[in-house]
């Protein structure tokens, strides 16, 4: 990862290179940012960059003339400077990241750039620092598909007149807009504003119609609108556009997203574009909030474990029908929206409680009385820096020392160094005998090859339970060994574990009912099973190639239902011959690890999986899928069991 931050200088070259840099002739036709030149017809108007250039001479009433010609800025004879540093650092971490010399980085930078145009200043931003740097991306690096995410609380209406034309070019914002009333006050930043021309469909605004939005509302338009859709866009390059007045006590946004929800938001998009993510500061005016929330995201980037969430995971009603916006003016151009059933709500709704109709708000989740205390604005306006002291050290987490392990894979692969490898121990008939009281005797060879394959198992969990390694992966041979591991975390200390069994496989009557374990079964087509809140079965009606359909169904059903669980412990099993390539769930074992601090252990039938797995669990870049098509058939499946499933799992 590279951090650049533009007041480092006694630490950063382009920062020391900035404080003389010089700016060629007008003729020429090139800025110099730093060490970086860029045509100024392709990016600027040159009469704009020479009235800010005008600003360095002039006095405080110059100034503020000056600055009356624009929208919210104002201007001070080191503004075009620091402009210029700003671009140039941004430019500076585009050129790293593209040319491999690092995977991703984030540029602190100053003034912010998402609300300035192509010929003028707005909104405290003089040079467009996201927009300029997907444009040199794509002449300088030859990218061909973008995707730029901008999670300040404000619109960037700059960036989005910049691509709205673009199909090249997706861009996707959240922000405060309360129906028009919040500033910037453009009807342009409704949910509406899709694009134009070749690039309808490729501008994609989440109006947030009030304030107070939480992790929840911030989870939701990443799991229903932005994730599924960039897996079909497939970027080679992503952008974001961190604002943190989104967070939790800035007086602009007035939302409660705590810091390691950003956290949490970096780590999804990282299996992307083959990790080419940059992350560049706009707004933010909390500096405690500010602060904390960019280290989560820095500690995101360097691929430590992500702090669970505190607080109910419960989107609102608003945020709800933003959303449900969104699909709907968006289901012409996009594959995984064609079959859903989407309508425009205009209704405005009042605040109100999220709930359903014979739910019971204590059984909807395993939230404990700790968890489900969210913090409002008048537990944060009574002393911020005492909530914020007493909220870091809840989700503030110290990383295992090692990252992996693996048992029973063999001495071929070539991450071998970069893993710990656990020794089998041997587990004698009477303790499978305890762990396996649910599901009846097994013949001989059976349970030969169970408690073989338990030997590797149980030692792995050994280690992440006790925080000594952060995930793990085993090859074994028996179906059932899942079910096995589940009931070992429990007995181990894990409150409760997640089982995702990919292929057909005996799940025992008791563990269906048994809330400690939460078990998502998802098979080829078979005969349907019977759903209950803690075995839910994904059968699919067309089992060839459904690579689309899972890795949907991980935003769709998987990830919003374990955010709710809350697990301690992931347990991934891959059966053999289930007509799924091995890139797909390298992703999907790249997304779960948002959950449980990162505690995966992956079982594996098929050997030839563990090399792409292994690259997955440690934190390489991965490859992109070679297709996100969806199958009609088993989108129904999935809204169906959406239906089911929501009065129990808020998040759906």
């Amino acid at each position: 990862m590279l951090l650049l931050d533009v007041r480092l200088r006694h630490l950063l070259p382009l920062a020391a290179s900035a404080a003389n840099q010089i700016s060629l002739p007008p003729e020429t036709g090139v800025l110099t940012c730093g060490s970086v030149h860029i045509k100024v017809f392709y990016f600027f108007s040159l009469d704009y960059i020479e009235a800010v250039k005008s600003t360095v001479s002039m006095n405080i009433e110059e100034l503020k003339a000056f600055s009356y010609n624009y929208n919210d800025v104002y201007f001070h004879p080191n503004s075009y400077h620091c402009a210029k540093v700003a671009l140039g650092a941004t430019l500076q971490l585009v050129d790293a990241v593209m040319l491999g010399k690092v995977r991703n980085g984030m540029a602190l930078v100053r003034p912010p750039g998402h609300h300035s145009h192509k010929s003028e200043a707005c909104g405290f931003c003089i040079f467009n620092n996201v927009a300029i740097a997907a444009k040199y991306a794509k002449e300088k690096h030859g990218a061909k598909r973008i995707l730029i995410v901008d999670w300040d609380v404000h619109h960037g209406q700059g960036t989005q007149y910049t691509f709205e034309e673009d199909p090249t070019v997706l861009y996707f914002s959240w922000h405060r807009y309360e129906n028009q009333q919040f500033w910037p006050n453009l009807r342009d930043s409704d949910y509406n504003a899709i694009g134009k021309g070749k690039g309808a469909g490729f501008n994609v605004n989440i109006p947030w119609n009030k304030a107070g939005m939480e992790n929840a509302d911030y989870l939701a338009a990443f799991f229903y609108v932005l994730l599924p859709m960039a897996y079909e866009f497939n970027p080679e390059l992503i952008l974001v556009s961190a604002g943190y007045d989104t967070a939790i006590g800035d007086p602009e946004g007035e939302m409660c997203a705590t810091p390691e929800c950003f956290a949490h938001l970096t780590q999804l998009l990282m299996p992307l574009a083959n990790g080419k993510l940059c992350v560049v500061l706009e707004g933010g005016y909390n500096l405690r909030s500010l602060s904390e929330s960019i280290c989560m995201t820095v500690r995101a980037l360097l691929g430590d474990p992500v702090p669970p969430l505190v607080g109910e995971i419960v989107p609102c009603i608003s945020a709800i029908e933003s959303i449900q916006n969104v699909k709907a003016v968006h289901q012409p151009y996009w594959k995984f929206l064609k079959y859903q059933d989407v309508l425009i709500n205009e209704t405005q709704l009042k605040k109100q409680n999220f709930g359903f109709e014979g739910s019971d708000s204590e059984s909807s989740t395993v939230t404990s009385k700790e968890e489900k205390k969210v913090p409002t604005d008048s537990d944060v306006s009574q002393d911020f820096e005492e909530f914020m002291d007493s909220h870091m050290k809840k989700v503030l987490l110290l990383a295992p020392a090692v990252r992996t392990a693996l048992a029973g894979c063999g001495e071929k692969l070539n991450k071998l160094d970069q893993c710990l490898k656990v020794e089998e121990r041997k587990i004698t008939i009477e303790e499978a005998g305890i762990l396996n009281s649910g599901g009846g005797d097994c013949a001989l060879p059976m349970l030969e090859d169970l408690l073989l394959s338990l030997g590797k198992i149980f030692p792995l969990i050994d280690k992440i339970m006790k925080r000594e390694v952060r995930n793990g992966i085993v090859v074994c041979s028996t179906q059932s060994s899942g079910v096995s591991a589940a009931r070992y975390a429990l007995r181990g200390g894990a409150s409760r574990v997640l089982l995702l069994q990919l292929g057909e496989a005996d799940i025992p009557i008791d563990i269906k009912e048994d809330e400690k374990i939460l078990v998502l079964h998802m098979y080829g087509k078979q005969d349907e099973k019977k759903l209950s809140k803690y075995y839910i079965p994904v059968c699919w009606k067309e089992d060839n190639e459904w690579d689309g359909d899972l890795l949907y169904s991980v935003f769709e059903i998987i990830l919003p239902l374990a955010y709710g669980y809350r697990p301690e412990l992931v347990i991934l099993v891959v059966g053999s011959n289930i007509g799924i390539q091995t890139i797909t769930i390298a992703h999907m074992t790249h997304l779960l690890q948002v959950l449980a601090q990162g505690r995966i252990l992956v079982i594996s039938q098929a050997s030839d999986f563990v090399e792409t797995l292994l690259s997955s669990l440690i934190g390489d870049a991965l490859s992109a899928m070679s297709s996100f098509n969806l199958k009609q058939e088993n989108t129904q499946v999935l809204v169906k069991l959406r239906q089911e499933l929501k009065k129990h799992w808020w998040l759906l």
